[in-house]
């Protein structure tokens, strides 16, 4: 079964642009939007378990230049 979960990022002032098209480029990654307020960053993100997912987040998304938090949540089947 597939994990599905949202990424709220917080980034450095003026690197959001640059940290939004590198979260596209990250296999898994099928939305990734700045927004005003907080969060900087929602990203959706679709993999295929808790552990691709752990590897997605601390491997590719923590070495994203910009990126100071992430705030994962992992969405519940209903």
């Amino acid at each position: 079964m597939a994990t599905r979960a949202y990424i709220l990022i917080k980034v450095k002032a003026g690197k959001t642009k640059d940290v939004v098209a590198s979260l596209k480029r990250i296999p898994g990654v099928e939305q990734a939007h700045s927004c005003f307020g907080r969060p900087d960053i929602f990203v959706f993100i679709n993999v295929h378990d808790e552990r691709a997912l752990s590897d997605v987040v601390i491997t590719k998304i923590h070495a994203i230049d910009g990126i100071e938090e992430t705030d994962t949540h992992i969405v519940a089947e209903s």
